[in-house]
């Protein structure tokens, strides 16, 4: 004999696999590690160092 299934916790249950599975496909699509991330943020705090190293000074 089988046994009883709620049908509103296994649909609860077959969404919560889709959107992870939908999460998952997104992160490996437009995800970044985190050495990326920081590398990212390196370069963009050098280049405005860089850009305020070179402004001129007004009086």
């Amino acid at each position: 004999m089988e046994k009883v299934v709620n049908l509103r916790q296994a649909r609860k249950q077959a969404a919560r696999k889709a959107a992870r599975s939908a999460a998952d496909a997104n992160a490996a699509k437009f995800g970044r590690t985190k050495a990326e991330r920081d590398l990212q943020q390196a370069r963009a705090e050098k280049a405005g160092k860089a850009l305020d190293a070179h402004r001129r000074e007004t009086e």
